[in-house]
């Protein structure tokens, strides 16, 4: 009997279990205020997925556009300019050299045994003095839980995505842990430390089963941040 694959996003991020939240829209501004993404800036998501971090952007006046091997975020933002493609297939992304001044992916790269040929791409395709954001899961912290995800293939470490940023040709490479919890953003609020202090407190004491309150969620499952900049050499 012929069995079809069916599609990773739609079951794995399915809205029953993981319904749509505010959160895209709060990383979404605090990433575009961090790093300076400008309204009508080129923006490219790989690995879109459902496509609410996409939109959040394209909602906040960025000119946004998404590539995945799933159409699922098509169907629910037709404001998203979306290529429906599969990048470990062809190792391209479709598009032109120095198109995007941005060129963002949230648990993308670990996806890839070899993701080498990923930055390398992103680095074509962006404009000079463009800038690569990544968020992909810390191993130090995650290692327990990594491969929960059976289409994790690489993790990484602040060492590792540094490294291979800088060997594929970037500059002003910066990596730093990142825990997924806004009210943790903001280093001049004056309650921050405290915040920081008890999410920690979470990670380590509380046990995972617990996971479905997010706040136990999101300081257990801490990330990887990182911007990178394409500077032309002469």
């Amino acid at each position: 009997m012929k069995t079809t694959k069916k599609d990773y996003v739609e079951v794995v991020y399915n809205e029953a279990d993981k319904p749509f939240t505010t959160y895209p829209k709060k990383l979404a501004t605090y990433l575009s205020s961090r790093f300076n993404i400008k309204k009508d800036c080129k923006l490219l998501e790989l690995g879109c997925g459902r496509g609410e971090f996409l939109n959040s952007f394209i909602d906040l006046g960025i000119d946004g556009y998404g590539i995945d091997i799933s159409d699922y975020s098509k169907k629910k933002f037709p404001k998203i300019k979306f290529t429906k493609n599969n990048i470990l297939e062809v190792k391209k992304i479709p598009f032109p050299d120095n198109f995007f001044d941005f060129v963002y992916s949230k648990s993308f790269v670990e996806h890839f045994y070899d993701p080498d040929f990923i930055f390398l791409e992103i680095f074509r395709v962006l404009k000079p003095n463009g800038k690569v954001l990544t968020l992909t899961p810390d191993w130090q912290h995650m290692s327990k839980m990594f491969y929960d995800d059976y289409t994790h293939k690489r993790p990484f470490t602040i060492q590792s995505l540094k490294n291979i940023q800088v060997i594929t040709g970037y500059s002003n490479v910066f990596v730093e842990k990142f825990r997924q919890l806004p009210i943790t953003w903001n280093k001049y609020f004056p309650f921050n430390f405290f915040y920081l202090f008890f999410a920690e407190l979470t990670r380590i004491f509380l046990p995972s089963s617990l996971k479905k309150i997010k706040w136990v969620r999101f300081s257990k499952e801490i990330m990887l941040l990182s911007s990178a900049q394409k500077i032309l050499k002469m």
